[in-house]
């Protein structure tokens, strides 16, 4: 490149005096102010953490993933990225869970494959206990009489009182027509009872029972409000539904549910009232299985349905929250070659003869690349 200044000096500016010089200098400082003004811009922009695209969210479609891209990393269980692991719950010929096995009493596998169990952490009866967080979703549709409810409420207080030595936090939900918060998870047991007083002087909500968008929402309030692990921990998350077992209405499909509850590690407990049993021609008998029964959502998440009889659910309710608090937490490191390959991969637990096991979710999809 040839410079201005090139050997015949007729670019050259020679200026003679001062006030030349003067006024060339302002207008430089001028010139260089203007060049500088669109760059500064333009490293701001550029500058990481600062949105470009920021678009209000949609409140009104239900999101697609349970974990927001930007929680994902956080609330998923973080204790080490690539364990995985499952609640069980061992249960005898009695309906009673056991508490006193040990590692070795469990085989846990993966595709069909036996994998060594790598973390293994036991309910105590004294000692440390482990955290709780439990969504009770209830079901305000119209269809559950005004006894049931207050009845209902007794035994939600019989739930809390047995679980009052446990690390525990709670949240209610209603649903009919709509999901409504009632109360955010909180650990002081007399917001509990206050929530449940509102509900029995609110006004049935509609005759749509959205319950499977109930279950949706309190998975995505557990996975946002109550952490994986606490005090070093692995903290049981659950869904406790009582309702008269006929969802209507839902946004959301069963089966998107399930594999939320599963991403998320959340048992769903099922509770149905004796509502159901009046309208169903059999309701001298056993009862005959409910739309969620049939749906697997508490089957396959871990937890359980179970009917409530006519005159005191409190007993029931004190069951449950035995149950809860039972659960063993098995976790293993999937093959190498599995590890971050993205797939849906099989798990399945087995235990000592004799015992019936529940497990938090029969399946979990690998991290990828």
């Amino acid at each position: 490149m040839i410079s201005p200044f090139a050997s015949t000096g007729r670019a050259r500016i020679i200026l003679s005096d001062a006030p030349k010089k003067e006024a060339l200098m302002k207008k430089s400082a001028a010139f260089i102010a203007q060049l500088s003004l669109p760059l500064l811009l333009l490293f701001a922009l550029a500058a990481p953490g600062v949105p470009q695209n920021q678009e209000p969210a949609n409140q009104t479609q239900r999101p697609r993933k349970v974990f927001p891209k930007e929680q994902e990393p956080e609330d998923v269980v973080r204790f080490d990225t690539d364990l995985v692991s499952v609640d069980v719950t061992a249960i005898d010929i009695q309906g009673r869970p056991i508490r006193n096995l040990r590692q070795e009493d469990f085989k846990v596998y993966s595709d069909g494959v036996e994998q060594p169990i790598s973390f293994f952490q036991i309910e105590k009866r004294q000692g440390e206990l482990r955290p709780l967080a439990i969504v009770f979703a209830l079901d305000v549709s119209g269809s559950m009489t005004a006894e049931e409810i207050l009845r209902l409420r007794n035994a939600l207080q019989s739930f809390s009182n047995q679980l009052a030595s446990h690390p525990v936090v709670y949240a209610v939900v209603t649903f009919g027509m709509r999901v409504k918060t009632v109360q955010k998870l909180t650990s002081d047991p007399t917001k509990l009872d206050e929530a449940l007083e509102r509900i029995a002087r609110d006004t049935p909500n509609g005759l749509s029972t959205h319950t499977y968008d109930a279950v949706d929402d309190a998975i995505r309030m557990l996975v946002k409000n109550a952490p994986r692990t606490r005090d070093k921990r692995l903290m049981k998350r659950a869904v406790l539904v009582v309702t008269d077992g006929f969802p209507v209405g839902d946004t959301v499909a069963p089966q998107t549910v399930i594999e939320r509850a599963n991403a998320a590690d959340v048992s769903v407990f099922v509770v149905t009232l004796p509502s159901y049993s009046r309208v169903m021609a059999s309701s001298a008998q056993t009862p005959l299985p409910t739309p969620l029964d049939v749906s697997g959502l508490a089957e396959s998440t871990g937890g359980r349905n179970v009917y409530a009889n006519e005159k005191d659910y409190s007993p029931l309710f004190r069951a449950l929250a035995e149950e809860v608090s039972s659960a063993y937490v098995l976790a293993f490191y999937p093959p190498e070659e599995k590890r971050r390959d993205g797939q849906v991969h099989t798990i399945r637990v087995e235990g000592p003869t004799g015992l019936t096991l529940r497990q938090s979710r029969s399946e979990y999809r690998a991290a990828g690349k």
